[in-house]
């Protein structure tokens, strides 16, 4: 099972997936690796990103951390979960799926840990990005959250 360890940086996922997904229609990454100090998600693409919408996607993803959006999780069975969410990266004997919700932003299956609001995760950076063969890896950075 993968180890999503960095909570911040995994609630910057989500608020990614769904960003790009919004943007572009490319449904969230197929492939994901999360780790504290740099993260990257692959998507399937169709061409590699311009700088305006390298821009574009951190303002976005900002404006939902910044809005202080409330994370919860909640608890379904797999046969509620199987419409309306995509289930092919969680284990095939899961019974009860935890959905986890970014305010009315995003709602996803997960088994990674979370903040309990996005104004935890510090302002989002893309490091980099690069599109080979119709995957586009989008690498990301975190700034620490300011304390309150």
């Amino acid at each position: 099972m993968k180890d999503y360890a960095d909570p911040r940086m995994h609630s910057a996922e989500h608020i990614l997936n769904q960003t790009m997904d919004r943007m572009f229609g490319c449904g969230r990454c197929f492939t994901s690796h999360i780790e504290k100090k740099k993260s990257k998600c692959d998507y399937h693409f169709d061409r590699p990103l311009t700088g305006q919408e390298i821009r574009e996607i951190e303002k976005r993803v900002n404006e939902v951390i910044q809005a202080d959006m409330q994370v919860t999780e909640e608890f379904v069975y797999r046969e509620e979960a199987e419409g309306p969410y995509d289930m092919d990266r969680l284990p095939e004997a899961a019974d009860r799926i935890r959905i986890v919700k970014i305010g009315d932003y995003d709602a996803c299956p997960c088994i990674g840990p979370h903040v309990r609001s996005t104004e935890e995760i510090g302002e989002f950076r893309i490091a980099s990005a690069s599109f080979d063969n119709d995957v586009l890896r989008i690498r990301f950075k975190l700034a620490e959250a300011e304390k309150q």
